[in-house]
């Protein structure tokens, strides 16, 4: 995946270029991100995934911001490697230039995930390709008719170093570090093939041999379709992790 990373920071680098001549404009937010993840194992071959998130804007929590659903199956090609392929509802609240609107988006999604362990540090990957549909405003009070679509990569690195001798054990914490860059393709996207990065630094707290709580800062760094107007989001953000194995091991 190490080429995967490479490419898409030459395409970022790229976008910035093109870009540079043109004044910027930066947008900050203040917000904070609950989410929810299960990935929960029924098999040797198969296991299903699940993810919630609220979103809330404004001074963190003066107004919602995103509501979203994932769901997928996947498929275990080790028990390191696994496949996913899923659909995904997202809920747009009310957005800049679009006060009383609160936009739909549809999404189908495949993934590769990949875990490494590196004595007891752990790592985890993915790269996700999604199809988005989301449903055209027609003005400030009203949704329009039909979809807009267009297509996204995202590369996901994450990296769990545990603070205790003992490990990724129940009752230790560790430090978490997290990135991921998307790029929007397609012949819709002109000036932002560079979607957003969103960049991670917390601590992780391991609730059992199952389940752990991270808490930290993350920063979203977004380019928006104009090309030359960004967000920046600052963002608190608590995410609960829950991976489950059903499988009979008698």
């Amino acid at each position: 995946m190490n080429r995967i990373v490479y490419f898409l920071v030459l395409l970022v680098v790229t976008s910035d270029s093109v870009l540079a001549q043109a004044t910027k404009q930066i947008h900050v937010e203040e917000q904070t991100w609950l989410a929810y993840f299960n990935q929960t194992r029924l098999s040797n071959r198969w296991g299903i995934w699940f993810d919630g998130h609220f979103r809330a804007t404004e001074h963190f929590v003066k107004e919602p911001s995103k509501l979203l659903l994932r769901t997928g199956l996947t498929c275990y090609a080790t028990d390191d490697l696994k496949l996913t392929n899923g659909y995904t509802f997202v809920n747009h609240f009310p957005e800049q230039g679009h006060a009383n609107v609160s936009q739909p988006e549809h999404r189908i999604w495949q993934q590769i995930q990949l875990h490494t362990k590196y004595g007891k540090v752990r790592t985890m990957q993915w790269l996700r390709l999604e199809e988005r549909f989301r449903h055209r405003i027609k003005n400030d009070d009203e949704l329009g008719v039909g979809y807009a679509f267009d297509t996204r990569l995202r590369y996901n690195y994450f990296l769990n170093i545990p603070l205790s001798k003992k490990g990724i054990v129940p009752g230790a914490f560790s430090v978490i570090l997290n990135d991921e860059i998307f790029i929007n393709l397609g012949p819709r996207i002109v000036y932002n093939k560079f979607d957003q990065n969103r960049l991670f630094a917390g601590l992780g707290y391991q609730l059992s041999a199952h389940s752990n709580l991270q808490l930290g800062y993350m920063n979203v760094f977004q380019q928006l379709a104009a090309g030359n107007t960004y967000r920046s989001i600052h963002a608190i953000r608590l995410f609960f992790f829950q991976n489950l194995d059903l499988r009979n091991t008698h």
